[in-house]
C-alpha cells in the first residue's frame, strides 16, 4: 500500500486563467489524487510523510503534479526562469522550507535558498497523453497579468484531443473559445452546455424524422458544436461530474445512428424517397457497430491504446472516418444539392468503407502483435519540438509555447 503525499500550497497570485486563481485551479486539480492529503498547514503533517509544495504562482501540467507525486527522492523542480515551482521532500523539513520561502517570497520566491537537488521538466518521465489521443510537451508556466491571455490560449488549445475529425480540429477551435468565454464569465457550468447539446439532438432527430432537413442539420450542427464546448469548458475550467461524463459520452454513442434513421424515415415525406430503406438502415449499423467494435476490440485486447493513434496512417484516418461530423458533411452536401437521399446513401457507403479500413487495421495489429510481441504509438517516438518538421507532428501535436509571442487558437 502506497503512502499518503502530503500537498502544501504556497504563494498568491490573483490572476484568474479561465476565472480561477493559481491555489483556485492547484486544488481542483488535486481532487483527482484522492489518495493524498491537500493541508493548509505544514504542522499537520507527520514528520516521515513525503511532502510535496506546489507554488500557486504557475500554471501547472496535470502531468507534472502526477510525475512530482510519484517521485521518492528529495527535489526542486525549477522553472526555466530558476523559480521553485514544485518541491518533493518530507514532513520533517515541511517548516523550515515554508520559513525559507516566505522570506523570499519575492519573484516568485526565486532567490529562496534551497539545498535540495534541482530538476527541470525534461527530467520527469511523461508520456502519452492517451486519454486525449495526444503528446504535447509538459509545462509550468509563471502566472501574470500580462501572460493572462497567452495562458488562455495555450490552456485551451491544450483541452483539444490531438487527433480527432477534421471540423473539430480545424472549424470549430475559435467559434469555441468564444463560446468558453462566454461560458466562464457567466458562469455557465459544462453540464449546462451538455444539457443544452443534449436537447439540440432530440430536436435535430425529430426534424430529420419529420423530413425538415434544413432546420434538422441547423440543430445537428450546433449540437456538434456544443458537443465540442462543453469538453472545452470542463478542462479549463477544472470542472467535471460523473453525470455529465455518462450524458457526453453516452450521447456520443448513442444519437449518430438514430439521426441517419430519422434521415430515412424523413425522405418519405420528400418528393424523392429512397427505395429499400430497409436494406440501407441494416447497413448502416452494420457499418456503425462494426467500427465501434473494431475500435474496442485494438483498444482493450492489442494494445491498450486508441487505435487512431497507432501508426501516423490511422491518424490521418481519424480525420474523416465515419464518425457524426464528416457524416454530417455529407447529408449537409446531399441537402445542398437537394438530393438528401443521396446523402444518407453517401453516408451508409462511407460508413462501410471506414469500418472495412477499420478492420484491416485491427487484423493489421494483431499480425504485429503476434509478430512483435506489443504495440507502440507512434507519438511515443517523437518530440512535438524536435520534430516539427514532420508533418503529422505538426498536424497532431502542438510546439512548446513561447510566451514572448502570440499563439493563435487551434486544435493541435
Amino acid at each position: 500500500m502506497s503512502t499518503s503525499t502530503y500537498i502544501y500550497i504556497f504563494g498568491e497570485n490573483d490572476t484568474k486563467i479561465w476565472g480561477l486563481t493559481g491555489r483556485e485551479r492547484l486544488q481542483r486539480m488535486l481532487s483527482a489524487h484522492q489518495n493524498d492529503k491537500l493541508v493548509n498547514s505544514v504542522d499537520t503533517i507527520p514528520e516521515s510523510a513525503p511532502v510535496l509544495f506546489l507554488n500557486a504562482n504557475f500554471l501547472f501540467d496535470a502531468r507534472v503534479i502526477t510525475a512530482m507525486l510519484g517521485l521518492e527522492k528529495k527535489v526542486v523542480l525549477n522553472s526555466n526562469d530558476g523559480c521553485p515551482a514544485a518541491i518533493r521532500s518530507d514532513g520533517n523539513q515541511a517548516a523550515p522550507l515554508l520559513r525559507n520561502l516566505n522570506s523570499n517570497a519575492d519573484h516568485h520566491h526565486k532567490f529562496a535558498s534551497l539545498t535540495l537537488a534541482r530538476i527541470h521538466l525534461s527530467d520527469l518521465n511523461i508520456d502519452v497523453q492517451k486519454n486525449l489521443k495526444k503528446k504535447d510537451p509538459p509545462y509550468i508556466f509563471p502566472i501574470s497579468e500580462a501572460n493572462r491571455s497567452l495562458l488562455e490560449n495555450e490552456l485551451f488549445s491544450g483541452s483539444y484531443k490531438g487527433v480527432t475529425d477534421l471540423v473539430t480540429k480545424w472549424v470549430w477551435p475559435l467559434p469555441a473559445f468564444l463560446a468558453t468565454q462566454l461560458c466562464v464569465r457567466h458562469g455557465w457550468q459544462p453540464n449546462h452546455v451538455t444539457y443544452a447539446s443534449v436537447v439540440f439532438a432530440v430536436l435535430a432527430g425529430l426534424a430529420f424524422w419529420f423530413g425538415w432537413f434544413a432546420i434538422g442539420l441547423l440543430m445537428g450542427w450546433f449540437m456538434t458544436f456544443l458537443d465540442t464546448v462543453d469538453g472545452k469548458l470542463a478542462r479549463v475550467t477544472v470542472t467535471s461530474s460523473r453525470l455529465g461524463d455518462i450524458l457526453d459520452h453516452g450521447l456520443d454513442i448513442i444519437h449518430p445512428p438514430l439521426w441517419y434513421l430519422a434521415w430515412g424515415v424523413g425522405l418519405s415525406t420528400t418528393t424523392t424517397p429512397i427505395s429499400g430503406l430497409g436494406i440501407l438502415m441494416v447497413l448502416m449499423f452494420v457499418g456503425y457497430v462494426g467500427g465501434r467494435l473494431c475500435e474496442g476490440i485494438f483498444h482493450y485486447w492489442l494494445a491498450h491504446f486508441d487505435m487512431f493513434i497507432w501508426e501516423k496512417m490511422d491518424s490521418f484516418n481519424r480525420l474523416i472516418t465515419a464518425r457524426r461530423n464528416p457524416n454530417l458533411i455529407l447529408l449537409t452536401y446531399g441537402w445542398l444539392i437537394d438530393q438528401p437521399a443521396l446523402g444518407l446513401l453517401l453516408v451508409v457507403i462511407w460508413h462501410l468503407i471506414s469500418t472495412a479500413i477499420l478492420g484491416w487495421r485491427l487484423l493489421t495489429g494483431w499480425r504485429t502483435k503476434q509478430t512483435q510481441g506489443t504495440l507502440k504509438s507512434w507519438l511515443e517516438d517523437i518530440d512535438p519540438a524536435r520534430d516539427r518538421d514532420l508533418w503529422a507532428v505538426k498536424i497532431f501535436t502542438r510546439a512548446p509555447l513561447n510566451l514572448t509571442k502570440p499563439s493563435a487558437i487551434s486544435a493541435n
